[in-house]
């Protein structure tokens, strides 16, 4: 490993949208010795939790027929913690969906914009709150579908969408399950597949309304990584002209590697319990303080530790897609700040690098954080979405590049 390699500092973040979501460690290796020593110990801890895992049964039907039946009385508390557990999730789902259904989509002077709430249900069938923005005259230019990051929600791409439609184009938006306004515990992501799936049936969906009409996937952070992988299954792939991705989580790898080690288990036995000791705050999002009040203040915006499930769902996704850039075709626009602090500038240059897409391109905004559509410069980094949105559309479309 050369020098200047090893002198990469790279911080020990956590979890997502609210600026914690868990970055890379280049410079894991310090030395040999102690490589080869904590993957001993590794190794270890792993051997011992999948020991555990497979006893954990054997004692279980020893303990059911050497102990009496349960009495009716137990039996019944059971239950009945069950439906509280189910009641407490549906009640917060509920108040989330009222909240949801009060974000201010549209402001006095926008009559040129007519905008709707929905509901839209994923392939598991769980109603997710979605959001749409569409001119109210003139022939609909192309179709951008929103999917958020981590921990946010729809509703605060409001603005950006407002700004799409002054160019023709309509916005629809979905919150992911846990998010928003949509079912399941908040922040808890079951399975970044779902998401997946959910936003390849979506789009499916919003295509089939609006037939002929040429769309387009947008991702931030993890939504990036979600719509990345979407885009790669080729009937999904054939629906789109190209995807837009901002700070997309491609290099994950956890806060520290026994983390990463244990995390499957963890996620199997413990899925929702929340990893205090992931959680690092103060990492800044955006240069602008009103819109960091603003995001943190928002009570739709999850900023309690991460879950265990949703964690190694990140892990599990970001491998997957860094196993796999050179399989991307689908052509992309990826957009990232150098200073961001919370996913990894240079692996969405590695994603442009070992992409054979036919049409990429990537632009680094020099000193800009991680919500690129929160910056102070959000206005001119939509007009470069929007740019390459319609350079797409234009019959002759400009070479790949680093620019537009």
């Amino acid at each position: 490993m050369d020098a200047a390699a090893a002198a990469v500092p790279v911080e020990e973040l956590t979890s997502g949208a609210s600026g914690r979501i868990i970055p890379v460690f280049k410079n894991l290796r310090q030395s040999i010795l102690s490589y080869d020593s904590l993957r001993r110990s590794l190794l270890l801890i792993y051997s011992f939790f999948v020991w555990i895992l497979l006893l954990l049964p054997r004692l279980h039907r020893i303990s059911a027929a050497a102990s009496p039946p349960s009495s009716p009385r137990t039996a019944s508390s059971a239950v009945r913690r069950r439906k509280f557990g189910i009641r407490r999730d549906e009640e917060d789902t509920m108040r989330r969906r009222a909240l949801a259904e009060a974000v201010e989509m549209a402001t006095e002077g926008s009559s040129w914009c007519r905008w709707t709430t929905s509901l839209f249900f994923g392939v598991k069938r769980n109603a997710l709150f979605c959001r749409s923005w569409l001119p109210v005259s003139g022939e609909l230019r192309g179709i951008l579908i929103i999917i958020h990051g981590l921990n946010e929600h729809s509703g605060r791409y409001t603005n950006f969408a407002k700004q799409l439609v002054s160019f023709k184009f309509g916005a629809y938006a979905m919150d992911w399950i846990g998010h928003g306004g949509s079912d399941g515990l908040h922040g808890y992501v079951p399975s970044l597949d779902h998401v997946v799936a959910d936003t390849a049936a979506f789009l499916e969906k919003i295509k089939s309304e609006n037939p002929g009409v040429p769309c387009f996937l947008f991702g931030h952070s993890t939504g990036g990584a979600v719509v990345l992988k979407a885009a790669s299954y080729p009937h999904v792939e054939e629906m789109l002209e190209g995807v837009i991705l901002t700070s997309p989580a491609l290099r994950v790898k956890p806060a520290h590697p026994i983390v990463g080690a244990v995390a499957p288990i963890f996620s199997l036995v413990a899925p929702r319990f929340q990893f205090k000791g992931a959680n690092k705050r103060g990492i800044p999002v955006s240069r602008d303080p009103a819109a960091l009040l603003a995001k943190y203040s928002d009570p739709l915006v999850y900023t309690g530790p991460i879950r265990v499930r949703t964690g190694h769902e990140i892990l599990r996704i970001s491998s997957y897609l860094m196993r796999n850039f050179r399989s991307v075709t689908v052509p992309f626009f990826v957009l990232h700040g150098t200073a961001d602090r919370v996913t990894d500038p240079l692996a969405s240059q590695d994603l442009y690098n070992e992409a054979p897409s036919e049409f990429k391109n990537i632009k680094l905004y020099e000193g800009f954080l991680h919500d690129l559509l929160f910056e102070p410069e959000r206005e001119e980094i939509a007009q470069d979405i929007i740019d390459w949105m319609e350079s797409r559309l234009t019959p002759a479309c400009p070479e790949e590049g680093s620019g537009l």
